[in-house]
């Protein structure tokens, strides 16, 4: 039985990882007779999954949509990698009551996971700094990555890496994690450079390969006032594509309210508020002003004016 459960398993997985198999293909995969692999698939169709099959020589299987959400069949890194998307949206999101969903939903994964994943993903939330300006995202960040970092800062153990360099040159580096900040769409590591002999913060989606070295350290005292800080401060000088300045016809806390955790909102004037914020894309721009709620005029860069002009004209012919 044990056998029969575990290959179960196995084809749910093969089937929710490709479109289409040919039966033969599928049987082949799982070491078995083509009899038995359809009665491996009348198993699943009891369990609830919407498994096709498609007679004839080239026949074969593919899981369809079905009326009701089946258990998933996941493995250690996909289980993380939700895990780290769910905790990212709770914590910013822009649409009401998805931040609500995704807590109820985190709370499900993580009680269901095993030890070894929970240590990972409850590292990755005491380690990580939320420094406004938006929702970080993960792409392309392997969650690993992400949870091995945490589990470095949290353990205070020194963490060996690749680091690529915005010019392209790659260095091997070895620091002393503090703390991952998230701002704007982006990680990054705050640590001490052992390599260098001073404080850097590191682009995550840039570190590769990182590993703990057994070797732990007594933390020291940052040079701000905290990791977001430092961050910040570490980007003030670098060329960004887009600096974005707005005024909102609504009161500053307001505005705060509403999108302050992605811009610096002002005071000015009675019933007014001015709005900064530094962006790689103005699609992001235009989706901060829109959702604070209130009419406004941008001040820059003249790239907004004409984005919005387009949004504005394609909104309408909806």
């Amino acid at each position: 039985m044990a056998n029969t459960s575990t290959r179960t398993l196995r084809l749910l997985s093969l089937l929710q990882s490709h479109r289409y198999w040919q039966g033969t293909e599928l049987a082949e995969r799982l070491g078995v007779s083509e009899r038995t692999l359809r009665r491996d698939v009348d198993r699943l169709r009891e369990l609830g999954y919407p498994v096709q099959a498609q007679r004839g020589k080239a026949g074969g299987y593919q899981l369809a949509a079905g009326a009701a959400l089946p258990p998933l069949v996941i493995d250690d890194e996909e289980a993380v990698a939700l895990a780290v998307g769910l905790q990212t949206t709770a914590q910013g999101a822009m649409v009401e009551g998805i931040a609500e969903a995704s807590v109820r939903v985190l709370a499900k994964v993580v009680q269901v996971m095993p030890a070894r994943l929970r240590r990972r993903i409850d590292a990755l939330h005491a380690m990580t700094v939320p420094a406004g300006w938006g929702g970080a995202d993960a792409a392309g960040i392997d969650p690993g990555v992400l949870t091995t970092i945490a589990l470095a800062c949290r353990d205070n153990e020194r963490l060996g890496f690749s680091y690529t360099a915005a010019d392209g040159r790659r260095t091997e580096r070895e620091a002393e994690p503090h703390w991952l900040v998230r701002l704007g769409r982006r990680w990054y590591l705050v640590a001490y450079d052992l390599t260098r002999q001073d404080w850097r913060s590191f682009r995550v989606d840039r570190v590769s390969a990182p590993v703990g070295t057994g070797f732990r350290f007594r933390p020291r005292d940052l040079p701000a006032a905290d990791a977001a800080e430092y961050v910040r401060a570490g980007l003030v000088g670098l060329p960004h594509p887009y600096r974005v300045e707005a005024l909102v016809e609504a009161p500053a806390q307001d505005v705060r309210d509403r999108v302050g955790r992605w811009c610096t909102v002002e005071e000015a004037g009675a019933g007014r508020s001015r709005v900064h914020m530094t962006v790689d894309t103005l699609d992001w721009a235009a989706m901060v002003l829109g959702v604070a709620g209130a009419d406004f005029h941008v001040i820059g860069p003249p790239e907004l004016r004409d984005q919005l002009h387009t949004w504005g004209a394609r909104f309408t012919r909806a």
